[in-house]
């Protein structure tokens, strides 16, 4: 990926009509991570959606619960105050969920990165707002390449947040708000466009 600046997709948390064929798509796209995000799933809904995807792009597939199974898959697992350890034994790849500078602090030496949430608006939460501002963001020592933006993502956003010193950016709303299939190509080329550091020619 451009310059190592990481785009990550997170799923809706409900399920949705061909997930997995878009979720496949989304990868093999240019998205670098997919996090599958649903509170709600049985362990079987789980199990079922991450056999439907190809083996070999289970990798870059993260859980946010029933991480047990990223033992079986082969995935990695995000933490978060519902699912705050990993299983016993597990050695992949591991983020975590932070919405202070204090939280990415604690927790961003013991992972491979940390979303830090709400950087904007939220696209596809009503109401929920920024929780920092520029000039925070700015002088915090946190802010590092392991740190992840989360929050009313775009591409358009993509150079303010290398500015801001993030190395990467997950986005939901943007990616899942239409989900036929020329949109989400189209959406995802555009974010890998931005994700140069000094946007090629198109």
């Amino acid at each position: 990926m451009a310059d190592s600046f990481k785009i990550i997709g997170i799923t809706l948390p409900e399920p949705v009509d061909g997930e997995a064929g878009l979720i496949e798509l989304m990868l093999r796209e240019g998205i670098g991570r997919m996090h599958i995000r649903r509170p709600d799933a049985t362990c079987a809904q789980m199990e079922q959606l991450i056999e439907a995807i190809p083996r070999n792009l289970r990798s870059r597939l993260s859980l946010h619960s029933h991480h047990h199974l990223a033992v079986k898959f082969g995935t990695g697992i995000h933490l978060n105050a519902a699912h705050p350890t990993p299983p016993e034994g597990y050695h992949g790849i591991i983020s975590r969920s932070c919405h202070s500078f204090k939280e990415l602090e604690k927790w961003q030496p013991f992972t491979s990165y940390c979303f830090l949430s709400p950087i904007f608006d939220s696209i596809s939460k009503t109401g929920y707002a920024s929780a920092f501002t520029p000039q925070q963001i700015a002088s915090s020592h946190n802010i590092s390449e392991k740190t992840i933006a989360l929050g009313g993502i775009t591409p358009d956003s993509f150079n303010e947040l290398r500015q801001l010193g993030f190395g990467g950016a997950a986005m939901l709303g943007y990616l899942w708000a239409d989900r036929s299939e020329t949109t989400i190509i189209q959406r995802i080329h555009a974010a890998i466009h931005h994700s140069y550091q000094h946007p090629l020619p198109v």
